[in-house]
């Protein structure tokens, strides 16, 4: 690895490492973190230390898991491959299924408008605009709806799919969703028309000059029209506007991969996340 890869993954694991404490403790279990979220909200994972000076054992696995049931947690773990390469097979041996998804960079020269994507309107969500509760409300909907149905495979699941997922949210996640948005540590789009709303979500996680781009997510009515490529074009030209100068994302397979090759992204390795086989 030269020198400029071996920044590259040091500066990704600094911001995988930062991303959770705001809202999680660290656990160590060994050669792995176990990030503990305080209160209500979206579940954390185990990632390797990042002060480590062992690879993360089978051990150090089954301890983690051990926990995460104990504290009714998903058995998730997320890694670099190239950081951490032999919790590939560690992993595997612990009986976990391991998602190798192509881990890609933005390359800001590649960036194209957003307007030659698609004609449906993109916009980022405003805390302080009188609709903001419902855009939020809007893309976690969208994205349960999109993720149910993975790929890029158009399907039948449009706008009353997404309106049956909608859930109310307390006055907390708001709170904290217009800090983050307030502050730079988030970014969220929308594309949509007013007639069908939301159709396509993403979301974007900053620490300095960091940030990945996450949850992009399509209906799957409608897919093939270049939604999801423009949310990613969107969230991306906000950020590099806001100083950040390392942007990434870690698509779910290659097929998708393609469409964040549209948009200006290139691999440069592999994000593995790990988590039990389903049983069937």
């Amino acid at each position: 690895m030269d020198p400029t890869q071996r920044d590259l993954f040091v500066r990704l694991e600094r911001f995988y490492d930062a991303v959770p404490r705001d809202a999680a403790r660290g656990e160590q279990h060994g050669g792995l973190v176990l990030f503990v979220r305080e209160g209500a909200g979206w579940p954390f994972y185990a990632r390797p230390r990042l002060d480590a000076t062992a690879p993360p054992s089978l051990a150090d696995v089954a301890a983690v898991r051990e926990r995460q049931r104990e504290l009714g947690l998903p058995e998730a773990f997320e890694w670099v491959h190239e950081t951490t390469p032999d919790l590939l097979a560690v992993a595997r041996a612990a009986g976990l299924n391991v998602l190798e998804a192509p881990l890609m960079v933005l390359d800001p020269a590649a960036l194209p408008d957003p307007g030659t994507l698609t004609d449906v309107p993109v916009w980022l969500l405003d805390p302080d605009a009188p609709g903001f509760a419902v855009d939020v409300a809007a893309r976690r909907a969208v994205a349960t709806v999109g993720f149910t149905a993975a790929g890029t495979a158009r399907g039948e699941a449009g706008p009353a799919a997404r309106d049956a997922a909608m859930a109310g949210l307390d006055t907390r996640a708001l709170d904290e969703e217009r800090a983050r948005i307030a502050d730079g540590r988030r970014l969220s789009a929308l594309a949509g028309t007013p007639e069908q709303g939301a159709l396509a979500s993403g979301m974007a996680m900053r620490v300095g000059d960091v940030a990945e781009i996450a949850g992009v997510a399509t209906l799957p009515a409608a897919r093939r029209r270049g939604l999801g490529a423009a949310v990613t074009a969107v969230l991306a030209r906000e950020l590099l506007a806001a100083g950040t100068d390392l942007v990434f994302l870690s698509a779910g397979g290659e097929e998708i991969a393609r469409v964040y090759l549209r948009v200006g992204f290139r691999r440069v390795g592999t994000a593995c996340i790990a988590e039990p086989t389903a049983l069937v």
